[in-house]
């Protein structure tokens, strides 16, 4: 239906060039707008369209119309019944065309990462924005006395779900659906209430990866995050892995890249800990695991010179430009 729609659009363009006295305009509002006329015809088949087709296909000829209507009346201002072409219309100017927009940095930056992680033979996946707390804290070992689940650092609602925190829900929801081996990577926003300023906001971007297999070790972690730095970095870039702590990895370690003179931490992963795999019923003797994830914005910002988060979210075209 919407080849059928631009085909008769196409048609009236060419058809437009060709009226030259009001007489000419009627002769086409008939053919095109009239009781048979072509687009009649289509809005006559708009109830064969399927259902979840129907609201734009419907926008879709409205458009159309409105279009051929304003056209039509145009040119009985601009050329009355003379049968001479109005002077002032040339046909051969080019027209003015909206202006064209494009992918917005943080969104151009997610596809970067992920394009890396996807020919690693990781797959894209997503989830919910509105979590329960077994996915987000329960399932992944966070205890009930963790600060991260005090309401000063997350969005609860009024129903008892909260704003995920994090995109780990994400590898909960697909381990409980499904059986190793796996390899995903989640994308998409998360919430928390930090007070914004050039560095935090109380939204941002994550990606988190997850590895399950009965033979995965920290050397698999280490060689995955090594490819993927110096495809982000330059096969140049040095990485540090130092010791840490994440109550769903074990061991954990922050991960390091060399900035100028120092070293500056640019994302956390580990080995996925046992007690996660028994929340969504893996075998923890049989299966092992690796996990990590980062700060898109983060990224970003290191990678553009950007100094400040709030850039991404005031929608100034000045900034947005840049990156276009």
């Amino acid at each position: 239906m919407k080849d059928k729609i631009r085909q008769l659009e196409e048609e009236a363009r060419a058809d437009l060039v060709r009226i030259d006295s009001a007489d000419a305009a009627d002769v086409f509002r008939v053919a095109y707008l009239g009781k048979k006329g072509k687009l009649t015809e289509l809005f006559k088949r708009l109830g064969a369209v399927p259902a979840d087709e129907k609201k734009a296909v419907g926008a879709e000829l409205n458009r159309v119309k409105q279009w051929l209507e304003s056209a039509v009346e145009g040119f009985r201002q601009k050329a009355p019944n003379k049968g001479v072409p109005d002077a002032a219309f040339d046909e051969t100017l080019p027209g003015i065309r909206p202006p064209q927009g494009s992918i917005h940095l943080l969104q151009q930056t997610i596809r970067e990462i992920s394009g890396i992680f996807n020919r690693m033979g990781f797959e894209t996946v997503e989830g919910p924005e509105i979590e329960t707390e077994f996915h987000n804290f329960t399932a992944l070992n966070i205890p009930l006395n963790h600060p991260s689940r005090d309401a000063f650092d997350t969005f609860y609602t009024t129903h008892g779900q909260l704003l995920r925190s994090q995109t780990s829900p994400v590898q909960i929801r697909v381990m409980k659906e499904r059986r190793p081996p796996l390899k995903i990577i989640a994308p998409g926003r998360v919430y928390r209430p930090d007070t914004v300023d050039a560095s935090h906001s109380f939204m941002f971007h994550q990606i988190e990866g997850l590895m399950v297999d009965d033979r995965v070790t920290f050397s698999d972690l280490k060689g995955i995050l090594h490819l993927f730095l110096r495809e982000l970095f330059g096969s140049s870039t040095r990485i540090r892995f130092r010791p840490h702590f994440f109550p769903f990895t074990e061991p954990s370690v922050e991960v390091d890249i060399q900035w100028g003179k120092g070293w500056l931490e640019i994302l956390g992963a580990g080995n996925v800990d046992p007690h996660v795999f028994e929340e969504v019923g893996y075998d923890a003797s049989v299966v092992r695991g690796l996990a990590f994830g980062l700060g898109v914005e983060r990224i970003a910002m290191l990678r553009h010179g950007i100094n400040d988060i709030r850039h991404f979210y005031e929608n100034d075209l000045r900034f947005l430009r840049q990156f276009a």
